[in-house]
C-alpha cells in the first residue's frame, strides 16, 4: 500500500535536545478544524533517541483502556521498532497539534482513540522508517532498496553492515521527508494482531512508578477539599470559617463558584476543616424533587406527544393492522460513574499562567473553562497529562467542574500549588449522572410472526441539550441512539423523544445512550420473539440481513455458548446483540437464581466485530471489563433521590460487582480486514438485556426495570 501526501503539511523533522529524530505529523483529515499556519510548531508524535529507544507521544489519554499500547503498536509496526524499547508519554493540551476527529477537539471519548489514529500512526512509523533507512544508506553508500529494518536494527546484507535505529536518528532528522511511503501488507505484520504483546504501562503500574494525580508532590503543595451544596442549584449565601481555620494544619478557606474550599497542609486537616465549616445555603433554585415524583412526571409525559426522533414508514398504520400488538414500559435510573480514582487535580497559578497535573480526558474543555475562570487564554493553561484510574466519561466534563475548582483555589494561594481531592462521597453526591429514562413501546407482529410496526417513545433528560449542543427544534441523538438507527428490518418505525428538565446534572457514561437503549430494544425484541413463539436468536436473524455484522457475531456467540444445547439444570441462557461506536457485539449470558431469588450470572460469552484487532488481548480485557461494568449497573446501579438529595454515597450504598458475583467471560474476536473500530465501550450495552432475557427464560417474568438484583 502506497500513500501520497503533501510532505510540508504532513511531517516536520527536528534534531531534538541530546540529538535524535523527532517527527511531527499533521495528516489531512486528522484535525479537521485546524489549519497549519506559517511557522506552526507541531510537537513530535515520535522521537527516536540515539540509544535506539523510541518515545511515542499519545494524543489520547490512558485510563486503563490500553490506548497507549494500541497507539504505540500501530506506529512501532511500521517503524519496525524493538517493542521492548518503546515507551509512551501523554500529550500536553494543545488542540492545534493534537486535535482528533471527535468534535475537532483534543478529547478522549467515544471509543475513538485507535480508530482516529490508525492512519496517522501508521504513516508516522512508515515515514520515520524510510528516513532512517535513507540515512543508513547514505552512511554506508549503498542502495536504500537493500536496507532492511527489523526489531530496531537497520541492516544491509550485502555490505554486512548493521546498527540500531538510534545510530541514524540524528542524520535522519536532516533528511527531507519522503512524499510517499509504502505501508506494510498485513502478512508482514509482527506487532499488530500479536496476541500477548506486553502493555507499555504494565511495569509502571505494577511497580508503582506510574504517575497518577495522587502521586504528585510539588514543593510547598497544599491540599484542598470543597464543601458542595446539599442540593443541586443551591448556592452559598454566607459561611463562617473561624472554626475551620482553628483546625491545626488548615491554611485558608476559599469560596469557589460551587461551594467553599478548605485549604490545608494535609488531606485530613482539610477534611476536618470542612467538617467544621458553618455554611448558609441559598436554596431558591434548588432541585428538591425526589425519584418517585420524577417517575410520576415521566409517566405523565409518556402519554404526551414527543418530538420526532426518527421515522420510517407508517408505524401507527402498521400497528393498527397488526395481527398482534405487544406493549411494554421500561425504566432505567440515574447511575453514577464510580471510577476507581475519584476526581482530583493539582493546580498552580502564577501571573499570566496556570499549570495543571491530572488525568486529563477533555483537554480542550478544560483549557477553555479554566482560562475563562482565571481570565486567561486557553494557551496560557498548561496541562500535564497523567494516568487516570478509570473515567467512564466522568473526566471528560464540559464544565470542567473539579478542574476549575482546583484552579480557583490555587488562584488564592499566592503561587503555591494545590492538590484538590474529591472523596468518593463528593463525586457520588456532587458529580454527574447518566440520566434516568422511561421507554414506552408498542410492537406489532403480522400473521407470519414478523415485526410489522414499532412505536417507541423515550422520556428523559438530554445530555447534549444540557450542554447547549442541540440546535433549537432538534432532538438529542444520544437519547435515542440504538433506536432511531434500529438494525432490524422493521418497515414501519416511529421514534419520539420527550426531553425533560431537571436540576440534576447529567453527563455521558460509558456507552452513552446505548447504556439504556440496548437494554430496552434487545429486551423488547425478546418479548416479540416470545409472542411469535420463535427462538430468540432465530427471530433476530430473520430480521437481520444474512451477511450483516450483526448476524455474524450472533452466530459466533451462539456457537461458542452452545446455544443449541441444554444448559445445566436450573440455568437458562439469554442473548443480546448491539452496535455502538461502529463495533457490533453479541453476548450470551447464562444465569440461575440463588435461594433468596437474587440473580447469579455464571458465564457470559461475547463475540465482537471491531475491525482490525490491533491488540487482541486488550480487546478481550475491554470486553471483559465492559461486561462487569454493565453487569454492575444492571444488578446494582442506581441513584435515587429523596427530596432532591441522593440516597447513595459510596460503595456501601452504591455497590459494584464483587468477585463472588463476577461471571466467567469468554471473548471471541471476528477476523476482519476493516480499519479498527471502538472497543472501550461496546462491551457494556448487551449484557443487561442478555441477563434479563435469561431471567425471563428461567422464571417467565419479564425484567423491565433496572437494576434487578432480585426477581
Amino acid at each position: 500500500m502506497t500513500t501520497t501526501f503533501d510532505r510540508r503539511a504532513f511531517v516536520k523533522t527536528t534534531v531534538v535536545a541530546g540529538a535524535g529524530l523527532a517527527l511531527a505529523f499533521h495528516l489531512p483529515g486528522c484535525a479537521p478544524s485546524m489549519e497549519e499556519g506559517p511557522g506552526a510548531d507541531l510537537n513530535a508524535f515520535l522521537h527516536v533517541k540515539p540509544d535506539g529507544s523510541v518515545v511515542v507521544t499519545a494524543k489520547h489519554m490512558e485510563m486503563g483502556q490500553g490506548t497507549y499500547t494500541g497507539l504505540a503498536t500501530i506506529l512501532a509496526e511500521e517503524l519496525d521498532a524493538d517493542w521492548s524499547k518503546v515507551t509512551v508519554v501523554g500529550a500536553p493540551a494543545d488542540k492545534s497539534k493534537y486535535a482528533n476527529n471527535f468534535m475537532g477537539m483534543q478529547l478522549t471519548g467515544g471509543s475513538t482513540a485507535i480508530a482516529n489514529s490508525w492512519d496517522q500512526m501508521r504513516k508516522a512509523g512508515a515515514t520515520a522508517r524510510a528516513m532512517l533507512v535513507a540515512a543508513a544508506a547514505a552512511e554506508w553508500k549503498v542502495d536504500a532498496a537493500g536496507v532492511t529494518v527489523s526489531k530496531g536494527i537497520v541492516s544491509h546484507a550485502g555490505a554486512r553492515r548493521s546498527g540500531h535505529i538510534g545510530k541514524f536518528a540524528t542524520a535522519a532528522a536532516t533528511q527531507t521527508p519522503p512524499a510517499d511511503v509504502t505501508l506494510k501488507p498485513r502478512a508482514a505484520w509482527t506487532l499488530i494482531g500479536q496476541d500477548r504483546l506486553p502493555r507499555v504501562d504494565a511495569v509502571g503500574k505494577s511497580t508503582g512508578r506510574a504517575q497518577f494525580t495522587q502521586d504528585v508532590k510539588l514543593p510547598g503543595m497544599l491540599t484542598a477539599v470543597v464543601a458542595h451544596p446539599p442540593y443541586w442549584g443551591a448556592k452559598v449565601k454566607s459561611f463562617t470559617a473561624a472554626q475551620a481555620k482553628a483546625i491545626p494544619g488548615v491554611v485558608d478557606v476559599v469560596q469557589v463558584p460551587n461551594g467553599v474550599a478548605v485549604v490545608a497542609n494535609s488531606f485530613w486537616a482539610a477534611q476536618k476543616g470542612r467538617d467544621a465549616l458553618t455554611i448558609q445555603w441559598d436554596e431558591t433554585d434548588a432541585e428538591k424533587r425526589g425519584s418517585e415524583q420524577l417517575w410520576t412526571e415521566y409517566r405523565t409525559l409518556a402519554r404526551r406527544p414527543g418530538k420526532d426522533a426518527g421515522t420510517r414508514g407508517h408505524a401507527e398504520r402498521a400497528l393498527s393492522g397488526a395481527a398482534r400488538v405487544i406493549q411494554a414500559t421500561y425504566t432505567v435510573p440515574y447511575i453514577a460513574h464510580m471510577a476507581m480514582e475519584p476526581m482530583n487535580c493539582v493546580a498552580q497559578v502564577n501571573p499570566g499562567r496556570c499549570e495543571l497535573w491530572y488525568g486529563a480526558q477533555g483537554h480542550t474543555f478544560d483549557q477553555t473553562a479554566v482560562g475563562r475562570a482565571l481570565g486567561l487564554q486557553p494557551e496560557q493553561v498548561t496541562i500535564n497529562t497523567l494516568y487516570a484510574g478509570g473515567g467512564f466519561g466522568r473526566r471528560a466534563n464540559p464544565t470542567s467542574d473539579y478542574v476549575v475548582e482546583a484552579a480557583m483555589v490555587a488562584k488564592a494561594t499566592n503561587g503555591r500549588p494545590v492538590k484538590l481531592v474529591w472523596t468518593r462521597e463528593d463525586d457520588t453526591n456532587a458529580g454527574y449522572y447518566r440520566p434516568m429514562y422511561l421507554h414506552a413501546i408498542r410492537g406489532g407482529l403480522d400473521g407470519n410472526g414478523h415485526i410489522s410496526g414499532w412505536h417507541h417513545k423515550v422520556v428523559g433528560q438530554s445530555i447534549f441539550s444540557s450542554m447547549g449542543m442541540v440546535p433549537p427544534g432538534k432532538t438529542d441523538p444520544s437519547s435515542t441512539e440504538g433506536i432511531h438507527d434500529l438494525p432490524y428490518e422493521v418497515p414501519d418505525l416511529a421514534v419520539e423523544l420527550y426531553t425533560t428538565n431537571s436540576g440534576v446534572p447529567v453527563q455521558w457514561l460509558r456507552s452513552v445512550g446505548h447504556t439504556h437503549t440496548a437494554f430496552v430494544v434487545e429486551s423488547f425484541i425478546d418479548e416479540l420473539a416470545a409472542a411469535a413463539k420463535r427462538d430468540p436468536i432465530a427471530f433476530r436473524l430473520e430480521h437481520l440481513k444474512p451477511d450483516s455484522r450483526y448476524s455474524a457475531v450472533l452466530r459466533l456467540a451462539a456457537e461458542k455458548a452452545g446455544w443449541d444445547t441444554a444448559p445445566p439444570l436450573g440455568h437458562a441462557r439469554g442473548v443480546a446483540v448491539h452496535e455502538s461506536f461502529n463495533t457490533v457485539v453479541a453476548e450470551v449470558a447464562e444465569v440461575s437464581l440463588r435461594p433468596d431469588r437474587t440473580v447469579q450470572v455464571h458465564k457470559v460469552v461475547c463475540a465482537v466485530d471491531c475491525g482490525t484487532a490491533v491488540n487482541p488481548d486488550i480487546i478481550r480485557a475491554q470486553m471483559e471489563g465492559g461486561v462487569i461494568f454493565g453487569l454492575s449497573a444492571a444488578l446494582h446501579g442506581k441513584i435515587t433521590l429523596t427530596d432532591g438529595r441522593p440516597d447513595q454515597h459510596s460503595f456501601d450504598t452504591y455497590p459494584v460487582i464483587r468477585m463472588n458475583e463476577a461471571p466467567a467471560v469468554e471473548v471471541y474476536v471476528l477476523p476482519s480486514e476493516n480499519p479498527p473500530t471502538g472497543v472501550g465501550e461496546p462491551g457494556v450495552p448487551p449484557v443487561a438485556p442478555a441477563v434479563a432475557n435469561a431471567v425471563f427464560k428461567l422464571t417467565g417474568t419479564r425484567v423491565r426495570d433496572l437494576p434487578f438484583t432480585t426477581v
